[in-house]
């Protein structure tokens, strides 16, 4: 078994079945894939839309390799920090995820893992510092989270589902 068929696992346990709650901002969503992504990959295939309550576990997992996995490059990372960031591009979107990640890595939070991330990346595995980079990424996500919190008081209903997914995490890795 790879190692994205690894974090894969554990990331659909955190994710369920299918969920259309209103107070949710990611709307209908099913295993952790939203209408709007299913759309677009969808389309990306040359394929018609359709309902995310009918998605495929082969659709599940070519959306996540794709456009969560090698988007968030998380193939070029260690573990536990692999599966950390996986998670954070699956429920952050990748672009927020890589800034987590470069905030961690001490480079400018631009999104876009690039050489010099990669190299600050490397620099911290020479020093053996893999698990307090990861150690961080998930406190950086306990912060956001509380900060979506702090600014739309509706979504205080999913702060402890958050908390428990990084849980689950740390125990999983």
């Amino acid at each position: 078994m790879s190692r994205f068929e690894d974090c894969l696992k554990v990331i659909l346990r955190a994710e369920g079945g299918y969920v259309n709650d209103p107070v949710d901002r990611g709307g209908a969503t099913n295993k952790g894939i939203t209408q709007r992504v299913y759309d677009q990959w969808r389309k990306n295939c040359g394929i018609p839309s359709r309902s995310v309550e009918i998605i495929t576990d082969d659709e599940v997992s070519d959306i996540y390799k794709s456009d969560y996995w090698f988007a968030g490059k998380c193939q070029l990372l260690p573990e536990p920090l692999d599966l950390y960031h996986f998670d954070a591009c699956v429920n952050h979107g990748v672009s927020r995820a890589v800034k987590q990640l470069q905030h961690v890595l001490g480079v400018d939070a631009d999104g876009q893992f690039g050489p010099k991330s990669i190299d600050a990346l490397h620099e911290e595995m020479k020093a053996g510092q893999v698990q307090e980079l990861a150690d961080h990424l998930i406190a950086n996500r306990l912060d956001f989270y509380h900060s979506i919190v702090d600014r739309n008081e509706s979504q205080k209903r999913f702060i402890a589902g958050w908390e428990n997914r990084l849980a689950h995490l740390r125990m999983a890795a």
